[in-house]
């Protein structure tokens, strides 16, 4: 099995065991209850105990799960949780009849080879990879015996970061079935002491909760138990499903009676710093609002919607100014403003009256901020302590003026000098997004998607507020000299109230006996030094709770912290820094036990009585929100597929583009995909249409039926339909179904089918297709089954290797200029050469359904009109051949 994950503040749980796909019980009356009224398809999910172990604002977090087989077969068990993007997974175990399979941390590529290896074997079948705003999921499957138990332990660990002065524990709850044993248990241990802890649950009402919840706190310690009995489980009395499906949220903060806090443990300190009571430090804002063609409709309502609300909460003594880009670039005003009430009403009607229009000029919208900021702090229109800031917020990618993301990052980082932040904005998915963080990044700031949901005007809200109040500027916090090593982030630019600064390192002399810590920073009226000194023998006495500490935890938060800043150096990185910076990382992932993006845990566990291994990866942030169960994850090379009605898509890895274009038949049409003299290889296809014969061209769609992939230097040949896979070698012949799960391999030659998903097929290293099978509902009126297909891996392949796939196995250059409004205002046309053609393309996407087979992931690329004319060598119908074979 194969699986795998994708910055938040806090703690997320989802614990879920469920036979995939089954139903829940219907209700019935409570007097005919089965005595296994949990038990659904025949798996009774006795146990599921989240343990939560809070120190110093470091969290160790176990989640068991355990289940019993009920049925008098074989049942396929599935353990789902929901983990904070920002956590690392540190075990993974799996107990099946008393033996345990444990997990262990390896170096991604060693462990891709493992995987692979597994893969060529039949070995793996699953994975996973699901993500919110705040989570990913973590998913494992195995098939467990009848009357067999199992037990699933997932263990991660994270830095709770403090957020509108308070730490948040956030526990997504869904078991979908009644369990007999439910517990979420949490203990905190601070030393400062905590102030305040609260509780509370979205799907489940006050008297109900407080009857299945205990909390309480006393100095150091806090505690919080949530168990609700199978009867409190309910979704009604009379019900046997579950109204376990929400938020259950913890929240706390410490006692500040001195602003800053250090603890050293066992050669490693950390030092938090939150000062309160300070005065706000005006600020000047200038907030920087695409307002393309893209932004129409529910979108811009929402920003508007923000602004006007963020507007209210504008400090008399800040200044701010609108810059609004799409194809042009305009301002509210020639320069910054103070925020009167006259200014901010003036304003309030100014956004009233935003609406879209146009292209994306992220570049000169940018530059027009940064020089007013510039130009109105060296002419001393703005108070002296003040501070600058840059908030922005696109949909999209630049596609008019200075369109190259790394030009726009030249020009940005050049202007601001490193002199105020810049924090970007993304509104939804179709956006370059390592590009908005990576320029964040490199500007002292962050990025923050926002998500396309009904509350996007709260979300947009919400970051202001996180950056509406600093109460210090160019923070710098100093250790003794000479004393200290492997010191993490030490200087900031702001200390915004509600947050918290956290700093870690290690000591070179163990047996000193006072550590000293100074924080400087300049405030609203004048500069200040914080000063915290520490009794090295007190703080050891003080620090004898074992109950509620585990290990070494100032020694693994000083690693988490120490891997989080270093993974955030290397997105901006190159060359030697860039390794340099990655080798660290992944000592410490090591040592550690960490799965980072560098890193991936393996799994060895029983599957009929063979090994199987599992792979868990933690992605980046930029990766979309999807979902996917497959046995092959595709390597990171150019690819090449044709999938839906048919279309073509073409990655140019150059350009970091693609091209695309539909080919319009009619059915029974075969067409040349790929054809090399050179190995042999030849895959053609044949379209099919509608059920019913939909004649009328406009609307009809159709679609690939039947493949046929051959090689004729090892008389090969394979007939791919919806229905069946028919394999020829000579006059051997056998045939396959899509319900199997199996591998065959010859010299040369391997082909796996994963059940009901797709079909890998390899030919040497080198050459690799991908087949994915789209099923539909068996009654629909309209569509049928129908067959995508990927090449993923053509590097072996010749030459002379041409067809309308595979003309492009070869490098080529297109370029595009003349970005202009067309006829959709989301879907700008241009002009492209290619091949020496001139053309009108217009900006556009398809799906890669290669890891979700139902939704698909977008892809944007460039369409080319007319059966992709000018594209592809001579026309359309020089690929039309009599026979698939």
């Amino acid at each position: 099995m194969a699986f795998a994950w994708w910055p938040c503040l806090i703690l997320a749980l989802l614990s879920s065991l469920a036979a995939p796909g089954f139903p829940r019980s219907p209700s019935r009356p409570l007097g005919k209850r089965s005595l296994l009224e949990g038990v659904v398809n025949g798996i009774e999910v006795y146990s599921t105990k989240i343990s939560c172990k809070v120190t110093s604002r470091f969290a160790h977090n176990v989640v068991t799960t355990r289940a019993v087989n009920r049925a008098d077969t074989a049942k396929e068990v599935s353990f789902d949780v929901e983990l904070p993007k920002t956590a690392f997974v540190t075990n993974f175990t799996l107990t099946i009849d008393g033996v345990t399979y444990p997990g262990n941390v390896k170096e991604k590529e060693v462990a891709k080879k493992q995987y692979e290896k597994a893969v060529s074997q039949g070995k793996t079948a699953g994975l996973v990879k699901a993500s919110g705003r705040k989570l990913e999921k973590f998913t494992v499957s195995v098939n467990v015996a009848a009357g067999s138990k199992v037990t699933f332990e997932l263990t991660y660990e994270e830095l709770l970061k403090r957020h509108k002065g308070k730490y948040e524990m956030y526990l997504k709850v869904q078991p979908k079935q009644l369990v007999k044993h439910f517990e979420i248990e949490a203990d905190i241990y601070e030393p400062q002491g905590i102030s305040t802890l609260d509780a509370e649950a979205s799907f489940i009402t006050n008297d109900l909760l407080g009857s299945a919840l205990t909390k309480s706190f006393s100095g150091k310690k806090g505690h919080v138990s949530f168990k609700p009995s199978m009867d409190q489980q309910r979704s009604c009395p009379t019900c046997t499903d579950s109204l376990l499906n929400g938020n259950f949220i913890i929240t706390y903060d410490v006692n500040r009676e001195s602003p800053a806090n250090v603890q050293i443990v066992n050669g490693y300190f950390v030092h938090f710093f939150a000062p309160q009571g300070l005065p706000v430090v005006p600020k000047s804002v200038v907030f920087v609002i695409d307002i393309s063609g893209s932004m129409h409709g529910r979108k811009m309502e929402q920003t508007k919607d923000a602004l006007l609300k963020i507007l209210d909460d504008m400090k008399e003594l800040d200044y701010l100014n609108f810059i609004l880009f799409s194809g042009d670039v305009t301002t509210w005003k020639d320069d910054l403003v103070q925020a009167t009430p006259e200014n901010i009403q003036e304003a309030r009607i100014f956004v009233k009256n935003i609406h879209d229009q146009g292209m994306t000029n992220i570049n000169d919208g940018l530059m027009r901020a940064i020089n007013m900021l510039n130009k109105a702090r060296e002419e001393q229109r703005v108070p002296e302590r003040s501070t600058s800031i840059v908030i922005m917020l696109t949909d999209g990618d630049a596609n008019i003026g200075e369109s190259r993301p790394e030009k726009i990052q030249e020009n940005v980082r050049n202007a601001i000098g490193g002199k105020f932040p810049l924090y970007n904005l993304g509104f939804g998915n179709n956006l370059n997004y390592n590009f908005l963080e990576s320029m964040a990044l490199e500007n002292h700031g962050l990025a923050r998607r926002i998500y396309e949901d009904s509350d996007a005007n709260l979300q947009l809200q919400g970051f202001y507020e996180e950056v509406a109040t600093p109460l210090l500027t160019s923070v710098e916090l100093e250790y003794p000299e000479n004393a200290i090593q492997d010191l993490t982030q030490n200087a900031y630019q702001h200390f915004y109230d509600g947050s918290e600064i956290v700093v870690a390192g290690r000591l070179l002399d163990e047996d000193m006996n006072n550590f000293k810590a100074d924080v400087k920073g300049h405030g609203a009226t004048n500069d200040l030094t914080f000063t915290e000194e520490v009794d090295m023998k007190e703080m050891e006495k003080a620090l004898k709770e074992q109950d509620y500490i585990f290990g070494n935890y100032i020694e693994r938060l000083w690693a988490y912290l120490t891997i989080e800043q270093l993974l955030e150096k290397r997105k901006n990185a190159h060359g030697e820094e860039k390794e340099n910076l990655t080798a660290q990382a992944l000592d410490l992932s090591l040592k550690y036990h960490f799965v980072t993006p560098l890193t991936s845990m393996v799994v060895t566990k029983p599957e009929d009585n063979e090994d199987q291994t599992a792979i868990a990866d933690k992605p980046g942030e930029a990766a979309r929100s999807t979902a996917y169960l497959t046995s092959y994850q595709p390597p990171q090379t150019p690819y090449y597929y044709v999938d839906g009605d048919p279309h073509f898509i073409i990655q140019v890895p150059q350009k970091d583009d693609a091209i695309c274009f539909n080919i319009d038949e009619e059915p029974g049409t075969v067409l040349r995909l790929i054809q090399d003299p050179i190995t042999g290889l030849t895959v053609n296809g044949q379209i099919i249409g509608e059920k019913g014969g939909n004649s009328d061209s406009k609307t009809r769609k159709t679609y690939f039926g039947k493949l046929g992939i051959a090689n004729a230097h090892m008389d090969f040949r394979m007939e791919v339909t919806p229905e069946k896979i028919i394999l020829g070698n000579g006059a051997a012949q056998s045939t396959l179904s899509w319900l199997d799960t199996v591998t065959i391999t010859q010299d040369g030659l391997s082909v796996t089918i994963n059940r009901k998903k797709n079909m890998v097929v390899s030919f040497g290293d080198g050459v690799t297709f991908v087949v994915v099978l789209h099923q539909v509902w068996k009654k629909h009126p309209v569509h049928q089954d129908f067959l995508g297909f990927y090449v993923v891996d053509s590097h072996r392949m010749s030459a002379q290797t041409h067809g309308l796939l595979g003309q492009f196995f070869h490098p080529f250059d297109f370029k595009v200029s003349d970005i202009h409004r067309g006829s959709d205002p989301t879907k700008p046309d241009a002009t492209m050469v290619v091949k020496n053609h001139r053309l009108t393309v217009t900006r556009g996407s398809q799906k890669d359904y290669r890891k979700d087979v139902s939704f698909g992931t977008k892809v944007a690329c460039w369409f080319v009109h007319n059966n992709g004319e000018g594209l592809i060598d001579g026309v359309h119908s020089n690929y039309i051949i009599p026979e698939l074979f």
